[in-house]
């Protein structure tokens, strides 16, 4: 496109916008008296009106311009007004006119902008029921919380190593808790949608990203009270494993991708470890119809959010501290005391110790396996205590098959020297 004068494209992609945003309009502006007042061509007109108004004045007659639709716009809502107050025709003008003009100078940008604009126009009754009849009180509180935690206190947040032996960066960790927020929350959404129709494994799945230890208590207590429930309940625990590697990887990119490069391997053996054998599990509970209630609570635990991040916090601190005293051996022997509460709390603060240069990424493998190790552990003991001895029996081996296969691809891939 080097020879095609840059006014030309310009005028291209505000004209672009418009028809895009005004096609939309135009399917659903009605017939007769009662139609709306904008379709196809008033958007295209508007978006050109746009690009026009800053190839020939600039911003201020950009403004002018988007005055000047917006008075008219106002005029026409309250001639033509009805029952119904809505307003979302008249305002998507307005912005068409600002995404001409936007076209002059970043059409790229412009031409997204108009999908997006056009996207949520023509998702009106998808975005209503889901808001109004899907979406919970709870549910909805708890966006608004994990907006305001990404948006407003993440960028407030300094990014940069501070604290006790230096280990500290307030900018990774609160990361790392918006990650288990966001994580929780699509674990609740898809407990939702996949749990009457899919049955235990895949809410077991779903739940691991909320806490496979609790799903691991949570199916026992089932199978226990429903041994009809055995095989689907053993293949929804150990497939929450799956959940605990994936999610374990994505806190690792957060905090320090070094430390997940060197980690992949072993992760990906054991998330297969976990998979094959879940999967393996599934089948046999295809044979019976396992129902699962929908969870309708709360989409996440702010308070667990912030245990994990106090967790995280305190574990990179004590490692810090033990590496300074003991080297090695210290970091490894804190991870594994973490791990005895959470998996993703010891790896994400051995990743810490590296992200902020106190450690060397292959320095983590044998602390993060460490922490993972005495996780399954604890797994383990609840899978016991659960009460039923033959879930104990079908999950305990899927748990021991993913910890060989992390350790069996550590030291294939000579990643441990011991």
């Amino acid at each position: 496109m080097d020879g095609i004068d840059p006014v030309v494209l310009s005028l291209a992609a505000a004209l672009g916008c418009g028809l895009l945003i005004g096609a939309e309009r135009e399917r659903r502006k009605g017939q007769g008296a009662a139609r709306e007042p904008a379709g196809i061509r008033t958007f295209a007109i508007a978006a050109l009106g746009g690009a026009l108004a800053v190839l020939t004045g600039g911003l201020w007659l950009l403004v002018a311009a988007v005055l000047v639709v917006g008075a008219l716009t106002t005029v026409t809502y309250w001639r033509t007004r009805e029952a119904d107050p809505g307003i979302t025709t008249e305002v998507a003008l307005v912005v068409t006119v600002i995404l001409g003009g936007l076209a002059v100078g970043e059409r790229l940008i412009a031409a997204g902008l108009s999908v997006a604009v056009a996207i949520l126009l023509a998702m009106k009754e998808p975005l209503h029921r889901f808001v109004g009849q899907v979406l919970t009180e709870d549910e909805m509180r708890d966006a608004l919380v994990l907006a305001a935690a990404t948006l407003i206190l993440l960028p407030l947040l300094p990014d940069r190593a501070m604290g006790p032996f230096n280990a500290l960066n307030p900018h990774t960790i609160w990361l790392v808790v918006i990650l288990v927020m966001a994580v929780g929350a699509t674990g609740h959404a898809a407990v939702r949608i996949v749990g009457p129709r899919f049955g235990l494994p895949m809410a077991g799945l779903a739940s691991g990203f909320i806490s496979s230890t609790a799903t691991i208590a949570a199916f026992g207590l089932r199978a226990a009270k429903t041994p009809a429930l055995l095989r689907p309940a053993a293949a929804g625990a150990v497939l929450s494993s799956v959940a605990t590697i994936a999610q374990m990887s994505l806190m690792l990119a957060a905090t320090s991708p070094a430390t997940l490069r060197v980690m992949t391997v072993p992760l990906l053996a054991a998330g297969a470890g976990a998979l094959i054998y879940g999967l393996a599990f599934t089948l046999l509970a295809l044979r019976g119809q396992a129902k699962h209630e929908p969870s309708t609570g709360r989409a996440f635990s702010l308070p667990t959010a912030m245990i994990f991040a106090a967790t995280v916090a305190i574990i990179t601190v004590g490692a810090a501290a033990l590496r300074e005293q003991f080297g090695q051996s210290g970091i490894i022997a804190a991870a594994a005391l973490g791990g005895l509460a959470d998996a993703h709390a010891a790896a994400v603060s051995v990743a810490a110790l590296v992200a902020a240069g106190n450690a060397a990424p292959n320095e983590a493998v044998l602390p993060i396996l460490a922490g993972l190790s005495t996780n399954t552990l604890s797994k383990m003991v609840f899978a016991v205590g659960s009460r039923s001895p033959r879930y104990a029996l079908a999950v305990v081996p899927g748990l021991v098959l993913v910890l060989a296969a992390a350790w069996s691809a550590a030291l294939i891939t000579g990643l441990l020297d011991i």
